[in-house]
């Protein structure tokens, strides 16, 4: 049974997609690792606990045996190892198998030499072909690039008006055309239309089907040998497991797609299309699909993903949302400010807004190396505690902000009626505040010390 999305969640492919697999892993290596010199039959026993482990996340059992095969040569040896922790050497093996099965490197978007670049989204019905197109056309428009959408999909209900739709609420132009059922007509007027208006990229959203059949791909046939796209992606539903292989498979004979995009990424399932689809046919995850908003398609980076599954953190892609999130010249006001006047609850409540940008504090933790996976998951109150923290605060008056000290008795009960929470709850954000306040001091007095980020500044334990 499908879970509902929840807002507050971190995206399911740091949870819910690999979560099981992730920590089935885990303690499979754990063991390892607890025996110090490992034996032959030691590495043998562990793969075989990763080949069951592979095998139960839905991963097929020709690619199974295929990554077991070569994580074994290049185990072979291991086990003499002196210098470097065995384990962590086999380890390294299946980081680097793992990475090469998911695709080894980053592929981005190809663009065409000559404007515009035509991007063709083919699929089953039901995969989320049409909101991925405003997804991908949002996330070009962000990076610069003026993009247009095509209505191509002339047989579902209401497939142009929720296109139109989804054009009108992200600001992108929609070329759409009621008259007439020729596709091929369809996406060539909207590739002059794109030209005049000297757009960058044209993303046309084919028609889909239930299923695989002669008509829906002989159109897509016609129509790719008519407008001669740049890219041909696949938009693959990540909760059909090895349907999504097969379906991969059936739509690469057919029109040679040069790409995938994985949708329904905030799911259950077992993870196995994202390890085996680029293994059954060679063509990259170019993009992951991590939620219901229209911002919540990422790119796609095989080793980053390969070191998340085995729990060793992912510090660029941290990097690039704090980037992304973040305001630099007020961050850089705020930690002049603390340095100069020391820390106050306002500023608290600042640097706690900075972070919350970056999602929900276990998405992000999971993020960092060396993170202890089974303690984040007794953090579930962690997105409402960051509002009852922010609703405390502001329940103080300026003064109080500045100046926590003058919060005694009675002014902490007035804060805990006026926020709805407790003068236990309160109190504990005063010592935990008095505890940053303490640890900024330090850190601001070593040379080139910066504001810490902690799990402490939220309230968390």
């Amino acid at each position: 049974m499908r879970r509902a999305v929840d807002p507050d969640r971190p995206p399911a492919y740091l949870s819910g997609m690999f979560e099981e697999l992730s920590d089935k892993l885990e303690n499979t290596f754990a063991k390892l690792r607890g025996r110090g010199v490992l034996t032959e039959s030691d590495i043998k026993e562990g793969l075989r606990e990763v080949r069951r482990v592979l095998l139960e996340a839905d991963v097929s059992f020709t690619l199974t045996r295929e990554f077991l095969e070569r994580v074994e040569a290049k185990a072979v040896g291991i086990s003499q190892l002196k210098s470097v922790s065995p384990a962590q050497q086999l380890i390294k093996v299946v980081y680097e198998e793992l990475t090469g099965m998911l695709g080894e490197r980053r592929e981005g978007l190809k663009l065409s030499s000559i404007p515009p670049t035509v991007v063709m989204l083919v699929g089953l019905q039901g995969s989320g072909k049409t909101t991925t197109a405003g997804k991908l056309a949002l996330k070009l428009k962000k990076e610069g690039r003026a993009t247009r959408l095509i209505a191509a999909d002339v047989y579902r209900p209401a497939a142009i008006d929720q296109l139109e739709t989804l054009g009108k609420q992200l600001d992108i132009p929609v070329y759409s055309d009621r008259s007439t059922q020729d596709v091929v007509r369809i996406a060539k007027a909207g590739i002059e239309a794109a030209k005049r208006d000297r757009d960058r990229v044209v993303i046309v959203d084919t028609a889909g089907r239930l299923q695989i059949d002669d008509s829906m791909m002989q159109e897509l046939q016609r129509l790719k040998k008519e407008i001669s796209p740049t890219e041909i992606l696949l938009v693959a539903d990540g909760m059909t497991g090895q349907d999504a292989v097969r379906i991969a498979e059936g739509f690469d004979k057919a029109l040679n797609v040069t790409g995938v995009i994985l949708t329904k990424m905030d799911g259950d399932a077992r993870g196995g299309a994202a390890l085996s689809i680029y293994g059954a046919t060679k063509k990259p995850i170019k993009y992951i699909g991590v939620g219901e908003k229209s911002d919540a398609l990422e790119d796609f980076y095989p080793d980053r993903m390969a070191g998340r599954i085995l729990q060793q953190g992912d510090v660029l892609t941290l990097v690039e949302k704090a980037q992304g999130a973040f305001d630099a010249a007020e961050a850089k006001k705020l930690e002049k400010k603390v340095r100069k006047e020391g820390m106050d609850l306002g500023d608290f409540l600042t640097a706690m807004k900075q972070i919350e940008k970056l999602g929900p504090l276990e998405g992000i933790l999971k993020m960092l190396p060396g993170v202890n996976t089974k303690a984040l998951k007794q953090m579930k109150s962690e997105p409402k505690r960051l509002k009852h923290v922010e609703a405390m605060i502001l329940s103080m008056t300026p003064a109080e902000r500045r100046d926590p000290g003058l919060l005694n008795g009675s002014r902490r009960a007035r804060v805990a009626r006026g926020s709805g929470r407790t003068i236990q709850e309160v109190n504990r954000l005063l010592e935990q505040f008095r505890e940053m306040q303490k640890m900024m001091k330090k850190m601001g007095s070593k040379p080139g010390g910066r504001m810490p980020a902690l799990p402490g500044m939220f309230g968390m334990r």
